[in-house]
């Protein structure tokens, strides 16, 4: 009989794997995380499906990759005909609740050739991807008609657009407001009291979630939007760290110029990355950002002692990730999207309170995990199916308690660049432009499509993947290797979602007993 009897799924927006106390950041505040590791697993190898939000998050919620969901890219929907994990939790007669992000969009087209008009409980899970809102909020765009618009309103923000005007906006020294979309405008508080910012707000959400839940089991999705861009943070956060606190920014002069990869090259062309190739900038940044960090991690704390008052340390795993990191002038890139350890690789902690698990707590643990691995995990928990024939990650419990299966030697991402204008700037249509990642303990070998020769890094020689080796003749053995083993991982990918195994096995060599004979003498 599993202890575990409610989950805790947080999630982070671009929070980089180093940015972590726990994880050897020699600056960076993070008491509550670090807490969280002593608990339970700090899983120092994980890597997302994809290098940008929808995709990756797309990714966590079905336990498939992207090549498997198709859910390519920001604003691409999850098909209709997808399974989520609120949907494997719903055939057991739970819910999975959500307080803050998800970038779920609805298929629209899809409910459509269904006849769904929006007014049916169908429709509205369908097109939350199956979360009960708790209350949604995603950030990065005004949202002036959400819950947290109107409670901002409620405390006295009187604007149409309360998150433009002030979560994310700053008065600079002669009392002007400016926009937190100016990244130079980072070294200032936001117009929103702390209390009142986001972080605070989704911390908020949560904790009445779990108050009202009493002793009835739950699955709760804390999503939180920071320490995503625009990177404004409410005082005392802006002005906590200093940019000598920072982690160097980490880029070589062999990543630039014509022997550059092309991707590489139209990337650092972007307006973004543009901005972080400017000192200042990375200077304005990193100390913000890490203020995010340290922000998010003092109202994780009060969620902490809201289970430690209610009891649910005993009966609730935790799950800790982060959907994809942040350049922040690395290689000289902002953003997200492409394949170096900085985007790719995520925070990921594991609190699992069965007795069973207490050997390993405060371990690192080393083995590959992937995004995918939470869906399986949790279904593992709860005691659910396990959804084998849909499901193409694993559970982490029996790493948790001590065992030693068999386990990946490798993690891959992709990327649908065709919504960059890079595709533009190299003379391609619109249409299909991908690129897969597959990462080991030794080499990260990127494949691309249209006509662009592959990246190869020697991560032992390397680490830092500043030397592109995928045009050198001497590893063409190497390249190759890689290419065939992305091809075998391309022939795992699990395509019939509409049977299970059994009802597969039930199936075989069953015409007979239909009472077809064919081919017989």
């Amino acid at each position: 009989m599993t202890a575990i009897r409610n989950v805790l799924f947080i999630m982070v927006d671009q929070l980089r794997w180093d940015h972590l106390g726990c994880a050897g950041h020699p600056f960076l505040r993070t008491p509550n995380l670090d807490a969280l590791a002593a608990r339970g697993v700090r899983f120092s190898q994980a890597y997302v499906q994809s290098g940008i939000c929808g995709p990756s998050r797309m990714s966590y919620y079905t336990g498939r990759y992207v090549s498997s969901h198709g859910a390519t890219h920001n604003r691409v929907p999850l098909s209709i005909g997808e399974v989520t994990l609120g949907w494997h939790l719903r055939e057991a007669g739970r819910t999975l609740a959500l307080a803050g992000k998800t970038h779920v969009l609805p298929d629209a087209h899809g409910m459509k050739r269904l006849q769904l008009d929006g007014q049916h409980d169908l429709a509205a899970l369908l097109k939350e991807g199956w979360f009960t809102l708790v209350d949604r909020h995603d950030g990065h765009h005004a949202e002036p008609d959400s819950a947290y618009a109107h409670w901002l309103r409620s405390k006295g923000y009187d604007s149409a657009d309360p998150w433009t005007d002030y979560v994310i906006a700053v008065e600079d020294e002669e009392g002007k407001v400016r926009s937190g979309w100016k990244m130079r405008n980072a070294r200032l508080p936001a117009r929103v009291r702390e209390e009142h910012s986001e972080t605070a707000y989704t911390t908020d959400q949560a904790i009445g979630f779990m108050d009202r839940q009493g002793d009835d089991p739950w699955v709760l999705h804390l999503s939180y939007v920071k320490p995503h861009w625009p990177y404004i943070a409410p005082a005392p956060y802006h002005a906590m760290y200093s940019p000598n606190q920072c982690l160097p920014v980490s880029r070589h002069p062999a990543e630039r110029g014509e022997g550059a990869h092309p991707m590489l090259r139209e990337w650092q062309k972007e307006e973004v990355s543009e901005s972080f190739q400017i000192d200042d900038c990375i200077a304005t940044v990193r100390p913000a950002y890490q203020g995010l960090i340290t922000q998010l991690d003092d109202h994780l704390g009060r969620v902490w002692e809201a289970m430690e008052r209610l009891g649910r340390w005993r009966d609730t795993m935790v799950v800790f990730c982060s959907d994809h990191g942040d350049y922040l002038g690395d290689h000289w890139l902002g953003e997200k999207e492409l394949f170096h350890d900085c985007v790719q690789r995520i925070p990921f902690l594991l609190y699992d309170p069965s007795p069973e698990a207490n050997a390993t707590r405060g371990t690192v643990d080393d083995r590959f995990v992937e995004a995918i691995d939470v869906v399986p995990t949790i279904l593992d928990a709860l005691g659910l199916p396990a959804s084998e024939h849909v499901v193409e990650g694993r559970s982490l419990l029996p790493l948790t308690r001590g065992a030693t299966p068999p386990w990946r030697d490798a993690v891959v991402s992709e990327l649908d660049w065709t919504f960059r204008g890079a595709r533009r700037r190299l003379g391609h249509p619109t249409g299909q432009h991908h690129a897969w990642m597959l990462r080991d303990a030794r080499w990260k070998y990127v494949h691309w499509t249209s006509g662009h020769r592959p990246q190869l890094f020697d991560l032992q020689a390397d680490p830092e993947e500043f030397h592109d080796l995928g045009a050198d003749p001497a590893l063409e053995g190497v390249r190759e290797a890689a290419r065939e083993k992305l091809l075998a991982w391309f022939t795992r990918l699990k395509r019939r979602t509409t049977l299970s195994w059994a009802e597969a096995e039930l199936r075989t060599d069953r015409h007979k007993a239909a009472g077809v004979f064919y081919g017989e003498w």
